[in-house]
Formats: C-alpha cells, sequence, structure tokens
C-alpha cells in the first residue's frame, strides 16, 4: 500500500555519505509508487537556537513550517543523520528543538503530568551512520544518538514503531560495502520502511 514519507537528511553536508542515503531512499520509494517529501537540513534557512526555551513564542520560519507541513502529511518519517560525538549534528538539533513544538508533537495535559502525543498514527526509521563499531556505540555510549532521536522525540510525540538502520565504520568502508548500503537503502524505501 503506498505511503506518505518525509524524509529528513540530518548532515548540514551537501554531498556527504547520509545525502546519499537520502536520495536513494527517496528514489527508492517512489519508484514503488509512495509519496515522497524530502528535505535536508544543510539547505533550509532557520535559527536552530530556541532562544526562550517553551517561555516565549518564536515564529517559525518559511523552512520550518513546510518541515511541519510534510510532518503532518507523511504516515511514515525517515531521518538519516551522522553521528557526531555520540550524537546528531547540532544542526538538526536546533531543527528539532524548533519543529517538535508543544501544540505540533505534543501538548501537556493541564494539572497532570501526563501529554497528548500529537504525532500519533506514523511510524519511523532511523537510518545513522558513525566511524565507530556499532557495539562500541551501543555497549559504552548508550547508543545516545539513536536513543535520544527515538524516545524522548519521536516516541514522546507518538511516533511508533521507529526501526533503526546503522552503518558503522564508514571511516573504513570500502566503496563495495558503501555500494551495498545504498541497495539496502533503496529497498527500505521500496518498502516504504
Amino acid at each position: 500500500m503506498p505511503r506518505n514519507i518525509f524524509v529528513f537528511c540530518g548532515n548540514p553536508v551537501a554531498d556527504s555519505l547520509c545525502s546519499e542515503i537520502a536520495r536513494r531512499y527517496v528514489e527508492g520509494a517512489t519508484a514503488a509508487e509512495h509519496s515522497c517529501r524530502a528535505m535536508s537540513v544543510g539547505e533550509m534557512k532557520f535559527d536552530p537556537n530556541l532562544r526562550y526555551g517553551y517561555h516565549q513564542r518564536m515564529e517559525l520560519e518559511t523552512d520550518l513550517l513546510a518541515a511541519q507541513e510534510a510532518i503532518r502529511w507523511a504516515d511514515h518519517l525517515v531521518f538519516v543523520y551522522p553521528t557526531w560525538w555520540g550524537s546528531m549534528p547540532a544542526l538538526m538539533k536546533g531543527f528539532v528543538d524548533r519543529t517538535f513544538l508543544p501544540e505540533f508533537a505534543f501538548r501537556y495535559k493541564p494539572g497532570s503530568v501526563f501529554w497528548d502525543r500529537l504525532l500519533k498514527g506514523r511510524s519511523a526509521r532511523l537510518i545513522v551512520s558513525m566511524d565507530a563499531p556499532w557495539w562500541w556505540d551501543t555497549i559504552v555510549n548508550g547508543a545516545t544518538s539513536r536513543h535520544t532521536m527515538a524516545a524522548p522525540i519521536l516516541k514522546f510525540s507518538g511516533v511508533r514503531p521507529v526501526k533503526q538502520t546503522v552503518f558503522d565504520q564508514v571511516r573504513k568502508s570500502t566503496p563495495a560495502k558503501r555500494a551495498k548500503w545504498l541497495e539496502l537503502v533503496k529497498r527500505l524505501g521500496t518498502n516504504g520502511a
């Protein structure tokens, strides 16, 4: 069954492996007649600093409004990004801070510790690259980058399930290995997974 898929590349470098991964995912998805919208953080114009927290509203720039509209439209979200210093790139974190806001992603219930998850009904896939071996990132670092995106951001907002694909030891990878990764990503896109 065709899906509406939003593909977000969180690597600000235009010719990065992550950019190619995002392109291949979209290629596979559109060939299988899924509807796709794609954005890359490096091409967006916005202030990544949530200057006042939730105490004062900041007007959303055009690119952030477009991202929110694409997230509302989608039933599947794909986030492609590298792990830098155990986390997502700063510009991607700024995107999350400015986009996943109260009354868009969640709403606290008055007088309660609970909240409404406003992005329910969507699934997600994280496609994450890193130079470390996946086991090191998982066991030693606690998979902080993937955990943060999956649980405190997406699941908190109601997005479930959140599946993960990890491409590790990128720096040491061969062209043949990268080609296999890109074929896998294209298949994920074809399947809308």
